[in-house]
């Protein structure tokens, strides 16, 4: 005899057809890089103005030991400086790269140091994102565009990733009430379109990167800045922003101003990015769920 299903059957069939929905929905999002979400509004680049054009500037003294070498990609100075105070050692056997200089206690340094102060105040002004608790580690975590904040301290031990979500306009903004400090061998990663001449570090003080460091971003402390040796910085170090007795020290580092890359418009994942992860888990265990709970199929004999 020909057994036919019932409508409870084709109802069950059915179930499954949408549980295996679903459960493919949601595994292809949870599949998603959670890179793909970003959290904050892009928020307005800083304003270097004049201090744009130098790499290493200091209040009162640059100090270099071992064959440092200052330099910038085309267009963008380059130069070292100092102001108010005039002492430059150890250029050489350390090296600016033409068409870069060294400015002395002259108006151009002067100018750059005043713009680097007001564009330290910029920075310390912005509204923060995130608020971490005092002396927080920002190692091993992923930051998309944004400004965060640490009252006192902020610290890289490992890597950090910033990443710009596709955007190559994604600024991120860190704010050190106190003092910067990184690791020996320690790494800002920059992924997903982040770019090291949108990444910029305020600090309240001294700014100290570990030996053999991979930093990028532009440092704007408001005292000085120490790079250990072998240390490798892509964007600039400002220090001593109108303070006499700011110094930046180096050591057999490598200091390089890279430009932006062509900015082609891509825009930042909007807030469906955002959501896709909640979205794919309630989806995978719905369908998991009515998997579960189907019932087998009833025949009519």
């Amino acid at each position: 005899m020909n057994r036919h299903p019932t409508r409870r059957a084709r109802s069950g069939a059915s179930r499954r057809g949408a549980s295996g929905l679903f459960c493919l929905l949601g595994a292809a999002l949870l599949t998603q890089p959670l890179s793909a979400a970003y959290a904050f509004p892009n928020p307005t680049t800083v304003n270097l103005r004049s201090a744009s054009d130098f790499t290493v500037l200091a209040g009162a003294t640059v100090t270099n030991t071992g064959s440092t070498v200052v330099s910038a990609d085309a267009g963008l100075g380059g130069n070292l400086g100092v102001s108010p105070g005039s002492a430059v050692t150890g250029f050489p056997p350390g090296s600016v790269t033409p068409p870069g200089s060294i400015h002395a206690a002259d108006s151009t340094a002067q100018t750059a140091v005043t713009d680097s102060t007001a564009a330290l105040s910029d920075i310390q002004g912005r509204a923060p994102n995130t608020t971490f608790p005092p002396v927080h580690d920002l190692g091993g975590q992923t930051f998309t565009a944004g400004v965060y904040n640490d009252p006192s301290s902020l610290a890289v031990t490992g890597t950090v990733t910033l990443d710009g979500s596709g955007d190559p306009n994604s600024v991120f903004i860190f704010q050190a009430g106190s003092t910067l400090g990184t690791a020996a061998a320690s790494t800002v990663l920059l992924t997903n379109g982040a770019q090291a001449c949108n990444v910029f570090w305020g600090v309240g003080s001294s700014a100290t990167l570990g030996a053999n460091s991979a930093f990028n971003g532009t440092i704007v402390a408001l005292t000085s800045t120490s790079v250990g040796a072998g240390a490798d910085v892509q964007g600039r170090v400002l220090a001593g922003s109108g303070d006499i007795t700011g110094a930046v020290t180096l050591d057999t580092d490598v200091i390089h101003t890279p430009a932006c890359a062509t900015n082609n418009g891509v825009p930042q994942v909007p807030l469906a990015g955002r959501l896709a992860p909640g979205v794919a888990a309630a989806a995978f265990l719905a369908g998991a769920a009515v998997l579960v709970v189907r019932r087998r199929p009833t025949y009519i004999r």
